[in-house]
């Protein structure tokens, strides 16, 4: 049994991932709450830029640095959208004490994210665009 309560850590461990798939993103240009199909439109992120034409979805790969949207439509402004990824884990420390029988128990508990400059982009993103 004490072996097994040794073992708990790196079986939860082996379960861990960072998630290696990609992240499809919708992109979308508008104008007053309006859809503006046709906008040029550079995906920027720190693994590589793609040029697309709205409304168009791109798969952008794993998050990695900031995620920028910049669109072109004639008769518009040029507009840029930039977006930092979320992590779903965040950093907390956490102290607790307990005690019973004449025993006093003291803990610390970490949480660290697992994957380093990972998180995630939103599924879709509308740039909103101003006429000139």
């Amino acid at each position: 049994m004490r072996h097994l309560i040794l073992l708990l850590p790196i079986a939860l461990a082996a379960c861990a991932t960072t998630g290696s798939g990609g992240t499809a993103i919708a992109v979308d240009a508008a104008s007053r709450g309006q859809a503006l199909p046709g906008a040029s439109c550079v995906v920027q992120t720190g693994a590589g830029s793609w040029n697309i034409t709205t409304p168009a979805t791109v798969d952008v790969g794993t998050p990695s640095g900031e995620l920028r949207v910049v669109c072109n439509k004639a008769g518009y402004r040029t507009s840029e959208t930039v977006y930092r990824p979320s992590s779903p884990l965040g950093s907390s420390v956490g102290l607790g004490a307990g005690g019973g029988g004449g025993n006093l128990g003291v803990g610390v508990g970490l949480n660290f994210p697992i994957s380093l400059g990972g998180g995630r982009y939103p599924s879709r993103v509308t740039v909103e665009m101003n006429p000139q």
